[in-house]
């Protein structure tokens, strides 16, 4: 395991401790032991291999012990034995809004609540209410939290999906009996949230792929198995679904179980208006349903398919019946944004705030990956809950980088890191820095991460009060939503969009999987104001990087091409850009 498994674990135990009630400063210990790990600046695994844990602060001969465990065998019994100790669904009541350990504990004492099932019965009779503590808006509350958690207890964010995914694609593409494969539905079309994996394959031999696939490492539970197909459970509890069909049949049922219903549907109505009729085995000449290959209007791609409907062909994205069939008649759907085009991402963070790289260790992965630039954006000081900085820390952080730019520039290295913020948008509008130690930064991303439940109108105030600033390049993720977690503050996002191409002031695709903010929804809207967009990661680990993809699938959505994206510029351009738009003329 590697420091940041072992860091979720210890963070776990501290939870699970709490739960049962044990010593708060054991508690303590291990959460503070999750915090040394995070901090760490070298590998754990060679950290241990030396013996040298008992050189990091905060961390006694016992947690020592479970880490050197933890990163040898990949096992702690202790762990085990601690979930095994209390009922797994006091875990689950965790992942309700405005339940922590202490109020978990309090309900499972004092009521018998283990699962989300007697917790919602417990409020709809009122007990919760009862309890010391609580009350009958916190019973609210929650009631409110699992309603939210129950609409979309069946969704899941998009980079868990992938990550399922693409290994259980590449084991189909390298089974002997399969022609061709993909995946399909919601995922192929870059949604922000799925439902469930579909995959299509062609094969002469169904019996053996069906057979292949259910037999995969990921598969946990067989729903369904058939000739033609198969549902399965995957890890993270996520359904999957095989299809397959002939060779000649798959272009139909790749484009059919891609979707979206509302695309379609009027690629249906357009068949019909033709004279032919489309479903997911064919386009047939006539209206007559059959699965006869010599009666199919024979089409080996899915590009074939649009052109017989007299349409250019439009990318899985684009297939929500937003605008494309309009654009698709007339040849002029856009060329989409690639994420191997982006050069960098201007909204990061490092071990100075809630990052778990340092400075020398963002260089060293970002470099890796091939990126030109990192700007470095850790919170302001209002963030405290994310470590932010004082004014005093920041300038500090501003000449570590600078000293690390100078090293890379005498070795010869194109690869520079930026200085940066991730400012507060404090509840005046006002800023969390000062103007003074804004204009020593390269890059301001301005953000809202409190004061949620402000009116909308009053939050649009606030946020376009803050992109008047000059020196704010960025605005942050707009709606401060979390996928399936938390929904969107009220705000006039056409106002703030419009604000934002007044002032030049670029907005942010966050491209954190529980952000994708703002929604591709917009994007079309922001860009015929003329508002850049910057697809950002919002990296607080290394994997994050792996986020600029993500998002431009998103930004996929949303109709953008490298024109409308400030991070396809090389550095250089990219500073003037800056500079152009602190001097008020962006």
């Amino acid at each position: 395991m590697n420091k940041d498994q072992v860091a979720d674990i210890l963070q776990e135990i501290g939870i699970l401790l709490e739960l049962k009630g044990e010593n708060p400063f054991k508690t303590r210990a291990y959460q503070n032991g999750a915090r040394a790990l995070e901090g760490l600046t070298e590998s754990l695994e060679k950290v241990v291999a030396e013996g040298r844990l008992g050189d990091i602060p905060g961390l006694g001969d016992a947690l020592q012990q479970k880490i050197t465990l933890l990163v040898t065998t990949g096992r702690l019994e202790y762990y085990e034995e601690l979930k095994a100790s209390l009922p797994a669904g006091l875990l689950t009541l965790l992942e309700i809004p405005g339940l922590g350990p202490k109020k978990v504990k309090a309900l499972y004492e004092k009521l018998g609540v283990s699962n989300l099932e007697l917790l919602k019965a417990a409020c709809e009779k009122g007990q919760v209410a009862e309890l010391a503590g609580f009350g009958k808006k916190t019973q609210d509350n929650i009631l409110q939290g699992m309603a939210f958690h129950e609409k979309y207890a069946s969704r899941h964010h998009l980079h868990l999906a992938l990550a399922v995914a693409e290994p259980l694609l590449e084991a189909l593409r390298n089974h002997p009996a399969v022609t061709r494969c993909s995946t399909a539905g919601s995922l192929r079309r870059s949604k922000e949230v799925i439902g469930d994996i579909d995959f299509v394959v062609s094969s002469r031999k169904p019996n053996e792929v069906i057979d292949y696939f259910v037999k995969q490492p990921a598969v946990l539970t067989i729903l369904a198995q058939g000739d033609t197909k198969a549902s399965v459970i995957v890890e993270q509890g996520i359904q999957a679904d095989l299809r397959v069909v002939s060779d000649a049949e798959f272009p139909f049922a790749l484009a059919y179980f891609t979707g979206s219903k509302e695309h379609n549907i009027a690629m249906r109505q357009r068949a019909i208006a033709r004279g032919l009729r489309l479903n997911e085995y064919g386009l047939f000449r006539s209206t007559e349903e059959t699965r006869d290959p010599a009666l199919l209007d024979s089409c080996a791609t899915e590009d074939e398919i649009y052109q017989k409907l007299g349409l250019h062909y439009v990318p899985p994205e684009l297939r929500e019946d937003h605008g494309e069939f309009a654009a698709a008649e007339k040849g002029l759907l856009p060329r989409l944004i690639e994420w191997t085009e982006l050069k960098g991402s201007l909204h990061n963070h490092s071990t100075w705030s809630d990052g778990r790289q340092t400075l020398d260790e963002i260089v060293e992965t970002m470099m890796g990956l091939g990126l030109s630039y990192w700007a470095v954006t850790d919170h302001s000081q209002a963030s405290f809950q994310a470590h932010g900085l004082r004014p005093e820390r920041v300038r500090e952080q501003i000449v570590a980088i600078r000293e690390i730019n100078r090293r890379l520039e005498g070795e010869g290295v194109d690869f520079r890191l930026l200085t940066g913020t991730e400012v507060d948008i404090l509840a005046s509008g006002e800023l969390d820095f000062d103007d003074e130690l804004l204009a020593e930064l390269e890059v301001v991303v301005a953000s809202v991460h409190s004061g949620f439940t402000a009116p909308e109108a009053e939050m649009t105030r606030r946020i376009i009060a803050a992109v008047e600033n000059p020196n704010v390049h960025i605005l942050g993720h707009l709606t401060g939503r979390l996928l399936l977690e938390r929904e969107p503050y009220k705000v006039d996002q056409h106002a703030v969009i419009d604000a934002c191409a007044a002032t030049g002031t670029w907005i942010e695709l966050n491209a954190s999987p529980s952000r994708f903010d703002l929604d591709w929804r917009l994007w079309q809207y922001a860009t015929s104001k003329g508002v850049k967009c910057v697809i950002n990661c919002d990296a607080h680990r290394a994997e994050h990087a792996g986020y600029l993809r993500l998002g431009t699938g998103v930004a996929r959505k949303g109709w953008l091409t490298k024109q409308d994206v400030i991070n396809v510029l090389p550095l250089g351009e990219l500073r003037r850009q800056l500079a152009k738009k602190r001097s008020g003329e962006g």
